[in-house]
C-alpha cells in the first residue's frame, strides 16, 4: 500500500461480552485477560446432613454473593463443598448428620457448610442441631437448642438458625427444620415437624434458581417437615404413608431432611454447593494509523501511552522498642497525595498502564530489656514506584545510639535527646523527631515519646513518660483512619500514651518480670511503646506495626494485585478504584 499499511479498523468498536463460569465441582478460575472485570459472584456451600430417628433437618449451606469484585489476573483455586451425609437409621440410634463442606474462591470469598441435624433415640443422642452457614434443626425433645446460622459471622449474613423440636409424649414428636438462606428453620409444633427455612433466588446463571433451602424435620407421626425452597430435602414420617427422608438437591446447598422413627429412619444427605462467576470482557479497537507514522513515533518514544493519575498512601513499618525506661519508637514514614492533612500532601503520580512492584515494610522487632545501652530495631521501608517511606527509628536506651528514621525514637531518661525524624529528608516531611527522656533519678525516670507523622514525640518529665507523636488521618480508603503514630515512652511510673495512628502505649513500673509496652498496630506503621523498669527478669520488648500501601485511580482504570491475600481491591461510591496492600506484591494498572 502507498501509505505503508494501516493499523486498526476504520471506526471505534466496543462490544463487551459476558461470560458465566459455573463450578459444580472444584476447579480453577482465571479471568480471560487483564481487562476483564467481575461484576458478580455467587458462592454456595454444601448443605448439612439430616439427623436420624425423628432427626432435625440439616442446615442449608452458606449463601454469599458480591458485586464489583476485584480479582487478580491469576489462576485461583475454586472449591465446591460437598453435602454432609445424613445419619444412618441403624446404629447408633439418634446419630447426628454430618456438617456440609465449605465452598471457596481462594482469597476472595468463603461460604460455610450447613450445620448437621440433631438426632434422637436411645442411648445418649446429640439432640442439638449443629452450627454452620445455616444451622441444623434440633431433634425430638425441647429444649434442645437448634444450630446457629451465619457461623462464622459475615455481613451480609450467609444463613439463618435452625428450628427447635417438640415432645408431646407417645407418638406426638416432631423435630425442627434446618435454617435456610432467607429464613430460619421452623420450630416443630406438637406432632408436626418444622419445615426447612426458605432459600434465596438468584439469576446469575441467566435462569432464576433458588439456592440454600433448609431440610425439613423428621417425625414419628404423619406430619413431616417439608424442605425449604432452594433444594431442601423433606423429612421422614412414620405413617399415612411411611416416607423416608430425602436428600438436599445437588448444587443448591440444600439441607438433608431429618429421618423418621422406623427402620428407614436415616437422615437425608445434604446437597452439594455451587460457585458461579460472571465476567465482562471488553472487546474494543480504535483508530486509523499510517504504519510509517506508527514506526516513527515508536522509534522516537512519542507513541501514545495511556496514563493514570494516581493518588497514594505509603506508610513504612514502625520502629521496635527498647527496654528499661526506654523511649517510645518512631512511627514509619508517612507519604501521601490527594488525601490527609493538606500540608503533608505530595504531588500525585502519572503512571503508564502496566505492572508495578509494591513493598510493604515490616515493623521493627523489639530489643532486649536489660542492656545498658542500645536501640530497638528500625522498621522497614515501604515503596511504590518513586515514592519511598523510611522505616521508623527504634526506641532508645542511651545517647550515641539514636539512629534516625521516618519518625525518630524517643530518648531514655535524664534529658537524653530523641532521634531525628524525616530521615532521609522529603518534602513534605515524612515524620518528626522523638522526644527527649526526663526525670531526676530512680523512681522518677522516664522515656520520651516516639515521633509521629504530624507531631514530635513529647519529652519525658519527672515521673511522667512522654506521649507518642500523633499520626495523620487519611480518607483515601473511604473511612477516616489514622496512620503513623509514635510509641509512648516507658518509665519508673506511668508509661506514655501511644500517638493516634497505631502507636503503642509505653510501660511503667517495676513489677516482676519486666513490663513491656504495647506493639504498634499492624498496617498503620505505628511505633512500639517503650519498656518499663528492669527489676531482675528482663523481657524482649514490643515490635512496631507493619506499614501499608494504598493506590487510588479514576473510574476508567482497573486495578489488580498479587498475591491475592496481600491485596484488597474496592470501588469507592464515587467510582474511583482503590488497591490496598497489607504485604508486598505487584499492582497491575489497566
Amino acid at each position: 500500500m502507498a501509505n505503508g499499511g494501516i493499523i486498526g479498523p476504520l471506526r471505534v468498536v466496543c462490544t463487551p461480552s459476558t461470560k458465566i463460569t459455573t463450578f459444580t465441582s472444584s476447579g480453577t478460575f482465571q479471568k480471560r485477560n487483564c481487562t476483564a472485570t467481575v461484576p458478580e459472584i455467587m458462592v454456595v456451600a454444601g448443605g448439612g446432613g439430616g439427623g436420624a430417628n425423628k432427626g432435625g433437618g440439616g442446615g442449608a449451606g452458606g449463601y454469599r454473593t458480591s458485586t464489583c469484585v476485584s480479582m487478580p489476573n491469576a489462576a485461583l483455586a475454586v472449591t465446591v463443598g460437598g453435602g454432609g451425609n445424613g445419619a444412618t437409621g441403624c446404629v447408633p440410634l439418634g446419630a447426628v448428620g454430618v456438617k456440609g463442606s465449605n465452598s471457596v474462591i481462594a482469597c476472595v470469598m468463603t461460604s460455610t457448610g450447613g450445620g448437621f441435624g440433631g438426632g434422637s433415640g436411645s442411648g445418649a443422642p446429640v439432640r442439638a442441631g449443629g452450627p454452620g452457614g445455616s444451622g441444623g434443626g434440633a431433634a425430638e425433645q425441647s429444649p434442645a437448642p437448634a444450630g446457629s446460622g451465619n457461623t462464622p459471622p459475615v455481613s451480609p449474613s450467609q444463613g439463618n438458625n435452625g428450628g427447635t423440636a417438640s415432645d408431646c409424649g407417645g407418638s406426638n414428636v416432631g423435630s425442627g427444620g434446618g435454617g435456610g438462606a432467607s429464613a430460619v428453620g421452623a420450630n416443630a409444633s406438637g406432632p408436626s415437624a418444622g419445615n426447612g427455612g426458605a432459600g434465596t433466588a438468584n439469576d446469575i446463571t441467566g435462569s432464576c434458581v433458588t439456592y440454600s433451602g433448609g431440610g425439613g424435620g423428621g417425625a414419628n407421626a404423619k406430619t413431616k417437615g417439608s424442605g425449604g425452597a432452594g433444594g431442601g430435602g423433606n423429612g421422614g414420617q412414620n405413617s399415612s404413608p411411611t416416607t423416608a427422608a430425602t436428600a438436599g438437591s445437588a448444587n443448591t446447598g440444600g439441607g438433608g431432611g431429618g429421618g423418621n422413627e422406623n427402620s428407614t429412619g436415616a437422615g437425608g444427605n445434604g446437597g452439594s454447593g455451587i460457585v458461579v462467576i460472571k465476567e465482562t470482557v471488553p472487546k474494543c479497537a480504535s483508530g486509523v494509523w499510517n504504519i510509517n507514522d506508527h514506526f516513527s513515533n515508536v522509534k522516537c518514544s512519542t507513541w501514545i501511552h495511556r496514563r493514570a493519575t494516581i493518588d497514594y498512601l505509603v506508610v513504612a513499618g514502625g520502629g521496635g522498642a527498647f527496654g528499661w525506661k526506654g523511649g517510645g519508637a518512631g512511627a514509619g514514614g508517612y507519604r501521601a497525595s490527594g488525601y490527609g492533612p493538606s500540608p503533608l500532601r505530595g504531588s500525585a503520580l502519572s503512571l503508564k498502564v502496566g505492572s508495578y512492584t509494591v513493598t510493604v515494610g515490616a515493623g521493627g522487632s523489639g530489643g532486649p530489656g536489660s542492656a545498658p545501652s542500645g536501640q530497638g530495631n528500625s522498621g522497614n521501608n515501604s515503596t511504590f514506584d518513586s515514592i519511598t517511606s523510611a522505616g521508623g527509628s527504634g526506641g532508645m536506651m542511651a545517647p550515641g545510639t539514636n539512629t534516625a528514621g521516618g519518625s525518630g525514637g524517643g530518648g531514655r531518661l535524664s534529658a537524653n535527646p530523641g532521634a531525628a525524624g524525616n530521615t532521609p529528608p522529603t518534602d513534605p516531611p515524612q515524620g518528626n523527631s522523638g522526644g527527649a527522656g526526663g526525670g531526676t533519678g530512680p523512681g522518677a525516670n522516664s522515656g520520651g515519646g516516639g515521633g509521629g507523622a504530624t507531631a514530635a514525640g513529647a519529652a519525658g518529665s519527672n515521673g511522667n513518660s512522654g506521649a507518642g507523636g500523633a499520626g495523620a488521618p487519611n480518607t483515601i480508603l473511604g473511612p477516616d483512619s489514622s496512620y503513623a503514630g509514635g510509641g509512648g515512652g516507658g518509665g519508673d511510673c506511668a508509661g506514655g500514651s501511644g500517638g493516634a495512628g497505631g502507636g503503642g502505649t509505653g510501660a511503667g513500673g517495676g513489677t516482676e518480670p519486666q513490663t513491656k509496652g504495647g506493639c504498634g498496630t499492624a498496617n498503620t506503621g505505628g511505633g512500639a511503646g517503650g519498656g518499663g523498669t528492669y527489676p531482675s527478669t528482663a523481657v524482649t520488648q514490643a515490635a512496631g506495626g507493619s506499614g501499608i500501601v494504598v493506590v487510588r485511580v479514576p473510574s476508567g482504570f482497573t486495578l489488580a494485585g498479587t498475591p491475592c491475600c496481600a491485596f484488597t481491591g474496592s470501588t469507592h461510591p464515587g467510582g474511583d478504584k482503590i488497591a490496598k496492600f497489607t504485604a508486598s506484591g505487584t499492582l497491575t494498572i489497566s
